[in-house]
């Protein structure tokens, strides 16, 4: 006989519609007897596994049998001091054996669901969720189909598999989701208050929103007040309620500079911040930038950190120095930035060899992200933004080879408005050629 799965992947739902036992007499036996033993999530709930599913019907097989509940039990630890009850015992195929193993059905769920958002048909997406929620918790299908689902989609996108409109369409269905559980979620029960949002120009918000659910679901009172927030209206609403933590997230180096501003406000006003977001694990050294709490590379990583510092907040991290080696080049680029862009242009009309399409996309990229690293004084965390463009740009079938040139112009361009006070820009600039070769003077 094939051993019986000991994983825990079952909600409370799933197994009561498998054994026919109501939730009150299930949570009885557990109280009285301690049998079945689920396990529980990180939100408390109740977890059970394929092996507790078998117990609970060995149980009811015994009462079908004569045997009262507490005589069944009794006899169920009289034979487990010898040997597994259930061992060689035929057992019929359950609702739950009856699926594909718990890693395979997610990942066969989470690859129907892409599929249809795919095909933007919401009816076919909505009822993969459906299924998904009947038989696994909440956090799990949180997990491993809503928020791995649109990071692959994001994948596709930048691999040119998928559009910007199927991205969004995937998103759409997966916030109205979240936001629905959000709202029946219970009242909190717990005094303490967390502000959730993203900083100013971050519109990715579904990463933040899944977090407010899970703090939800943990009893906590939770403030979201979703993407893009401006500095100064963010802390003019900290100052109303007094949170006792506020949560920022940024996906995109740009938006790493919007977060620091605030870790350094918020630091200087006595309120303890946590931060995470994408971009702080593809560049790990941009954390030693930010003067807050690091909540750690996953969603779960945070909600244990999150717990960690409402229980015992510690010290602020060590603040770093507020004089930026390249202030004032950072100030001045944010005055002149339109007349470079226009001094750009202008100098690109004279490479006709450079694609148009090229141009577009490399420029919604380089010049935010050039801002950023001024604003976070390290102007090297434009290498690893570049190689991720140049990827990009490969999946596109865009030749990269003509980026060294395009950033021998913008160099030019920063030279004729800048002058000497862009200085920092062209020799990094120029460092980036001798590195990389080709770069023309």
């Amino acid at each position: 006989m094939a051993t019986i799965s000991r994983t825990p992947i079952y909600n409370l739902s799933a197994v009561l519609r498998e054994t026919g036992l109501t939730a009150d007499v299930l949570r009885a036996w557990e109280r009285r007897y301690d049998l079945p033993k689920p396990q529980r999530t990180p939100g408390g709930h109740r977890l059970y596994s394929d092996y507790d599913v078998a117990v609970i019907k060995w149980l009811r097989a015994r009462q079908d049998e004569g045997l009262t509940i507490s005589r069944a039990v009794e006899l169920w630890k009289e034979t487990a001091a010898a040997h597994d009850p259930l061992e060689g015992l035929p057992r019929a195929a359950s609702y739950a054996e009856s699926l594909p193993a718990p890693a395979s059905r997610l990942d066969d769920l989470r690859d129907r669901w892409i599929k249809a958002c795919l095909a933007f048909d919401a009816g076919k997406a909505e009822e993969v969720l459906n299924q998904a929620f009947a038989i696994n918790p909440v956090e799990t299908v949180c997990f491993e189909i809503l928020q791995k689902g649109i990071r692959q989609l994001g994948t596709l996108w930048h691999q040119d598999r998928a559009t910007v409109q199927q991205e969004h369409f995937a998103t759409a269905l997966a916030v109205r989701r979240v936001e629905t559980l959000i709202s029946a979620a219970p009242a909190p029960t717990r005094t303490q208050t967390v502000l959730i949002g993203c900083p100013a120009a971050e519109w990715h918000h579904f990463s933040v929103l899944l977090l407010t659910l899970l703090l939800r679901r943990r009893g906590l009172n939770v403030v979201y007040l979703g993407a893009n927030l401006p500095l100064d209206q963010m802390e003019t609403t900290a100052a109303a309620i007094r949170p006792a933590l506020i949560v920022l997230a940024s996906q995109q180096l740009t938006t790493a500079a919007a977060l620091r501003a605030a870790a350094i406000l918020f630091q200087q006003a006595g309120v303890p911040l946590a931060y995470g977001g994408l971009i702080f694990n593809r560049v790990p050294e941009l954390r030693a930038h930010i003067p807050a709490y690091f909540l750690g590379e996953t969603l779960e990583d945070s909600l244990e950190r999150i717990e960690e510092l409402l229980a015992a907040p510690s010290a602020f991290p060590a603040a770093l120095p507020l004089d930026n080696p390249y202030q004032e080049t950072a100030a001045l680029f944010r005055a002149r930035r339109a007349a470079v862009e226009a001094r750009l242009n202008d100098l690109l009309d004279e490479h006709p060899g450079m694609s148009a399409a090229y141009m577009n996309t490399v420029n919604t990229f380089f010049t935010d992200d050039l801002q950023a690293v001024l604003d976070l004084g390290k102007l090297d965390l434009l290498e690893i933004d570049l190689d991720w463009v140049k990827k990009m740009l490969a999946d596109r079938k865009i030749s990269a080879a003509q980026l060294l040139p395009y950033l021998g112009v913008y160099r030019q361009a920063v030279q004729l408005e800048l002058g000497a006070q862009g200085a920092p820009i062209t020799a990094w600039l120029n460092e980036y050629h001798g590195n990389n070769q080709g770069l023309p003077h």
